[in-house]
C-alpha cells in the first residue's frame, strides 16, 4: 500500500508541475482565453512591425553608404534598376 501511495504522490506532484489545473481553469473561462490571445497577437504584430522597420532602416543605411562610395558594380546595378523602372513606367516592353 505504501508503494501505491508513493506513486500517487509522485503523479500528483507531476500534475501540479505541469499546471493542468491552470489550463483547465483557462478553458473554463473563454473570455480570459480570448483576451490573452488578443494581447499576444497584438504584441506579436507590434514586434514584427518594429523588427521590420529596424531591418529596413539598416538595409537602407548600408545601401546609402555603398552609394556614397560610388562603386562601379553597385552603381551599374542601381542604374540598371532605374532603367528597368523607367521602361516599365513608360509602358515599353523589352
Amino acid at each position: 500500500m505504501d508503494a501505491l501511495e508513493n506513486k500517487l504522490d509522485k503523479v500528483t506532484v507531476l500534475l501540479e508541475r505541469s499546471e493542468v489545473a491552470e489550463y483547465v481553469r483557462l478553458l473554463n473561462h473563454p473570455f480570459s482565453l480570448i483576451w490573452r490571445n488578443v494581447l499576444a497577437g497584438l504584441a506579436r504584430g507590434v514586434g514584427i512591425a518594429l523588427g521590420f522597420t529596424f531591418f529596413a532602416a539598416t538595409i537602407l543605411y548600408i545601401l546609402q553608404l555603398l552609394g556614397a562610395l560610388n562603386l562601379p558594380i553597385v552603381g551599374d546595378y542601381i542604374a540598371d534598376i532605374v532603367r528597368i523602372v523607367q521602361h516599365q513606367l513608360e509602358g515599353k516592353t523589352y
